[in-house]
């Protein structure tokens, strides 16, 4: 299974960028030994669209044309889940692994956010929480949690998990 976070936006250099780096490379490095070759990152250029519902809807046609057939589809929103622990997201990966499934795609939308129709087809919908994030800053944690997840699959210690848990 192919990983790829699409995310609306270009990262400039800087710490941001360096860390979503890091993530990345060390997603990549643990994944390949659990049957997921790739952990990529595209970045998509911002509408210039006049109005946010035809930005959000130019960018969420461009985020789903990474999407292949009968791949999966995980957004980042305001409107998703904040309740999911590591280990559920982790063990969502791997139903879809084990399913066959070609990708896990990663959405981080733009400034204005998700289009509608992104939503509508996203298999699993998360939230870091009800506060206002930068775009650079939610990449960087989505990627982190890409990485978390695949550790948590290779039994990696980096998850120590909540001891109060189970």
């Amino acid at each position: 299974m192919r990983i790829l976070l699409a995310a609306v936006g270009r990262l400039k250099s800087g710490p941001e960028r360096d860390l979503a780096a890091r993530y990345r490379e060390r997603a990549a490095q643990v994944g390949r030994g659990l049957g997921f070759p790739a952990c990529d990152v595209v970045e998509l250029i911002e509408s210039r669209a006049r109005r946010a519902p035809d930005r959000c809807a130019e960018e969420g046609a461009g985020l789903l044309a990474h999407l292949p057939p009968g791949g999966m589809l995980c957004v980042y929103d305001q409107r998703g889940r904040a309740d999911l622990p590591s280990e559920a997201i982790a063990g969502r990966v791997r139903d879809w692994r084990d399913a066959g499934r070609p990708a896990l795609v990663v959405a981080v939308g733009g400034a204005d956010g998700l289009d509608p129709s992104v939503r509508a087809r996203a298999d699993l919908t998360l939230s870091f929480g009800a506060a206002t994030l930068p775009h650079g800053l939610v990449r960087v944690l989505a990627l982190e949690q890409l990485y978390r997840v695949l550790t948590i699959l290779a039994g990696h210690p980096y998850h120590r998990g909540d001891p109060d848990a189970a």
